[in-house]
């Protein structure tokens, strides 16, 4: 397994971070995959997987560099810069634009494990790199980001809260799949054989995305970043998370919709955002799910977020046909 020593003070100063450019990465790696873990990424995926398969199949260059540097076991490294504040996507995609060219040979070598294709051999490999995360950018992404942005802060407020109950080893356990606090300054950070790594002075930032993915990265000795995936579920706009019909015939589509959203903690403000409601309206609506006793209130901090009661879950699971629980 992979684990990296962390000290007290690299601990104190850990941090969670919205990364655009993390975002994009993040779904090249579900266009790449083909597949969704949940329905809201299956219609993201009907929606873009035909032009992002069309756009690899005019450019084969470009597509054998997505499958040498997505390796099983290794991502690229120039592929995934470590998320700095305040940075813009264009921030950084101009980072993974200014990579070395033959830094960027080898760290696709350590992807593919292996000798590198010939048809790779050459110097405008991060520019295709950028070129590509910008088209999953502009295409896939950004028309949803407030919408995405949204479901990442109330991840964020989420975690903050359960490390105020629990403890930062809370968190950290809970990351994703690989992720625990082992003890004695040991933060599991994937199931990998890679040889564990000192951050003892350094900056660890936690990244979430909503595709179900994620990955490491650092910025030499100084910066850390684990990228996980948030509760929240990836949503395409408005209409982005299904709503079963059995369901919108039981409560109305509009509380149906508020239901359903809530398989992850939402504020008020959040979920007339998601929804396009009024803020009357989704009060209304979480009042009578909430006196049902479908969803429940968990303050954390100055907010409050709400979030579906196991009653709740039954019913969305009943009306979907489907078992999804709660992350």
């Amino acid at each position: 397994m992979g684990w990296w020593l962390v000290n007290a003070d690299t601990l104190a100063r850990s941090r969670f971070l919205l990364s655009p450019l993390a975002e994009a990465f993040a779904s090249l790696k579900l266009l790449h995959a083909g597949s969704g873990a949940h329905p809201g990424e299956r219609a993201w995926l009907r929606r873009h997987l035909p032009a992002y398969r069309a756009r690899l199949a005019a450019d084969p260059v470009t597509s054998l560099l997505v499958r040498s540097g997505l390796g099983r076991a290794w991502i690229a490294d120039f592929l995934t810069p470590t998320p700095r504040d305040g940075e813009t996507f264009g921030d950084g995609a101009a980072r993974v634009r200014a990579a070395d060219p033959a830094s960027a040979r080898t760290h696709l070598r350590r992807s593919v494990a292996g000798p590198l294709p010939a048809a790779l051999d050459r110097d405008d490999l991060p520019e295709r790199a950028a070129c590509l995360l910008e088209w999953v950018w502009e295409e896939t992404v950004r028309p949803t980001w407030e919408t995405r942005r949204r479901v990442l802060e109330a991840d964020v407020v989420a975690r903050t809260a359960q490390a105020g109950r629990a403890g930062w080893a809370a968190v950290l356990d809970s990351l994703r799949p690989g992720t625990r606090w082992l003890g004695e300054s040991r933060f599991q950070v994937n199931l990998h054989e890679y040889p564990p790594r000192e951050l003892a002075g350094a900056e660890l930032l936690l990244v979430p995305v909503t595709p179900q993915t994620g990955w490491v990265s650092w910025e030499g000795r100084s910066r850390y970043a684990v990228v996980y995936p948030c509760a929240g579920v990836l949503v395409g706009g408005r209409d982005g998370v299904p709503v079963p019909a059995a369901l919108g015939a039981l409560l109305g589509p509009a509380r149906a919709r508020v239901l359903v959203l809530l398989g992850s903690p939402l504020s008020t403000t959040q979920l007339v955002a998601l929804t396009g409601q009024g803020l009357g309206s989704v009060g209304r609506h979480l009042r009578v799910l909430r006196d049902a006793g479908l969803v429940e209130g968990r303050r954390a901090g100055r907010s409050v977020l709400y979030v579906r009661t196991a009653a709740g879950e039954v019913v969305v699971e009943a009306a979907d046909g489907a078992v999804t629980p709660r992350r």
